[in-house]
């Protein structure tokens, strides 16, 4: 079975990368992950991705291969990252209540061959909430420690409407793009060597 250092400490990414085949040491890494003024969200989720790989790198001197992720949404041109408390996600939810919004996802993946890296996007079409509903989604709890403030693998799949794009990335890891960066360093699976 194929190993590396997942530098995050999303169980949905571990679950994820078991889900094909792949085994991982999970060792997070902490970095300053506030946005830069006027940065666009495509840039700062790649930004982030980078610099855990780069952090892990220099924490993990063995050589392992070290895969980071970076889980963002945008709307309207606004990064929507986890919410900082309930009263912020109940107002991220209330503003993407009938509209779309894009959730994107950078994974970075660094070797002895260098650092590679990819971006996902999917948009997510939400179907008008009721404020009742956000009030009882947001105090489940599930909310709390989530880009977006959902997650689309529980109950937070019943504010979607219908996605455009890859259901594994709105959960925080897009499969078929991380099993091909992982392809692409040499690493296989259990299943697809």
């Amino acid at each position: 079975m194929a190993k590396l250092v997942l530098a995050s400490a999303s169980p949905r990414r571990l679950a994820l990368l078991k889900q094909i085949g792949v085994d991982a040491e999970v060792a997070p890494v902490a970095i300053d992950e506030t946005p830069y003024a006027g940065e666009p969200a495509r840039d700062y989720v790649q930004r982030m991705a980078r610099e855990k790989a780069q952090a892990a790198r220099a924490a993990h001197a063995g050589g392992q291969m070290i895969l980071t992720a970076d889980t963002i949404g945008e709307l309207d041109g606004e990064i929507l990252i986890k919410p900082v408390d309930r009263t912020d996600a109940e107002s991220m939810l209330q503003r993407m209540s009938g509209k779309p919004h894009t959730i994107m996802t950078a994974v970075s993946l660094i070797s002895e061959q260098g650092l590679s890296s990819i971006l996902c996007s999917t948009k997510v079409f939400f179907r008008d909430l009721e404020r009742e509903l956000i009030r009882a989604y947001v105090a489940s709890g599930e909310a709390d420690d989530k880009a977006g403030a959902y997650g689309i693998q529980e109950r937070g799949a019943v504010l979607v409407e219908r996605i455009e794009g890859s259901y594994s990335n709105v959960v925080g890891l897009p499969l078929a793009e991380t099993l091909q960066l992982l392809r692409q360093q040499g690493l296989g699976t259990d299943w697809y060597e």
